[in-house]
């Protein structure tokens, strides 16, 4: 019967009893688990935003414990559960506030001895008060403040200055030699940009003065502006009526457009060939009317002298549609005001003027002289 060596097995043993305990202490640390007893507390805060159960509960900055719940109470308060290793006993006058882990996000609780140092401590299932806790850090609103600064900075210095800000104005004063090196830095990237920032400046104060010189314009602009908008407001539906019609006048003008191409087409191309018998008839067109107004004078003055014509113009007048689809619309041209062209032209009061002038008065036969006699022919006596 063989032996089994006994060193190799041995070997296999505490190879294996160490990775199981390293495993063990890797899986506790990750998942911020601790041994022993727990103590329960709570505490209310005015915002808990950001924290959630299984955060860590921190003092001094040394994880003692964890989030185990949060709850809205009162319509209006946060209540946050949390336990703690039963070997650390919390003073009566502790404290609470949650404070950022990092610039992710992530937050954790953190608690404090508080101010009065009561020595009778918190009983297991007590409460922190809400005079005696602090809400997180609005980052927002704060790194909007510092916004211009962020804009003179590479992203890794604004990410840097960024968590040292978020440390110091939580309480971890210990950055604070960084945070003055950071700002430091800032106030030279700043000054090398001095020339820039002086324009910018001197940019500004111009716009300011010629807003300043201007400003009872630019008031009577945002006073005609406001009652421009509740002028539109007011007439909105009949706006939008006018948008919706606007739409069915568009495709209406498309038919039309669509419906007139072809004549319009035809009658572009006609034109062409009006053009071409113009530029042919050029001499005798210049002719015309070069000649026109002379021949015109002329027989303008003959028809002075006599009833020449028994024609005379009044008033000249047309209209113009397309189709059916546009009505005919008058256009009167020209209207004479002379008398002849008035309701009574003939000045006849309505009858029928005499085609003859009235004869002249003449004498009554018997009014006549006598006639002398006559001889008598022939000589008889």
């Amino acid at each position: 019967m063989s032996r089994v060596p006994v060193a190799p097995l041995v070997k296999f043993l505490v190879f294996a009893v160490v990775t199981a305990l390293a495993t063990t202490v890797l899986a506790l640390t990750i998942a911020n688990s601790q041994g022993g007893e727990r103590t329960d507390y709570s505490a209310r805060f005015t915002d808990a935003s950001g924290l959630l159960p299984g955060d860590d509960v921190r003092i001094a900055g040394v994880v003692v414990g964890t989030v185990d719940s949060v709850e809205i109470v009162d319509r209006r308060f946060a209540q946050v559960g949390f336990s703690v290793d039963s070997a650390q006993k919390l003073p009566g006058s502790v404290t609470a506030a949650v404070l950022y882990k990092n610039l992710i996000g992530q937050r954790f609780l953190s608690l404090a001895q508080g101010d009065g140092g009561n020595p009778v401590p918190l009983p297991p299932g007590g409460e922190i008060p809400v005079q005696r806790t602090t809400p997180p850090l609005d980052l927002t609103t704060l790194f909007n403040g510092f916004q211009p600064l962020f804009a003179a900075l590479d992203p890794e210095q604004v990410n840097k200055l960024s968590m040292e800000i978020v440390e110091v104005l939580q309480g971890q004063g210990g950055t604070i030699d960084s945070l003055l090196s950071s700002t430091a830095s800032l106030t030279s990237t700043i000054a090398d940009r001095d020339q820039v920032i002086g324009q910018v400046i001197d940019n500004l104060d111009a716009v300011l003065r010629t807003v300043s010189d201007n400003d009872q314009q630019l008031n009577d602009l945002i006073v005609s502006l406001r009652e421009l908008v509740s002028g539109l407001a007011g007439d909105r539906k009949p706006i939008g009526d006018a948008i919706a019609s606007l739409g069915d006048l568009t495709t209406t003008t498309a038919g039309l457009l669509e419906e007139g191409r072809p004549a319009l087409k035809q009658d572009i191309a006609s034109l062409g060939d009006l053009s071409d018998q113009l530029n042919q008839g050029e001499p005798t067109i210049e002719h015309f009317l070069q000649f026109a107004p002379y021949k015109l004078n002329k027989l303008g003055r003959a028809a002075s002298y006599g009833s020449w014509f028994q024609f005379y113009l009044c008033g000249l007048s047309g209209s113009v549609g397309i189709g059916g689809l546009v009505p005919a619309q008058e256009l009167p041209v020209f209207q004479s005001d002379a008398p002849r062209c008035g309701a009574d032209p003939s000045g006849s009061g309505g009858e029928s003027p005499p085609l003859l002038p009235a004869p002249s008065n003449l004498p009554i036969p018997s009014q006549l002289p006598a006639l002398p006699p006559l001889p008598v022919l022939g000589g008889g006596s």
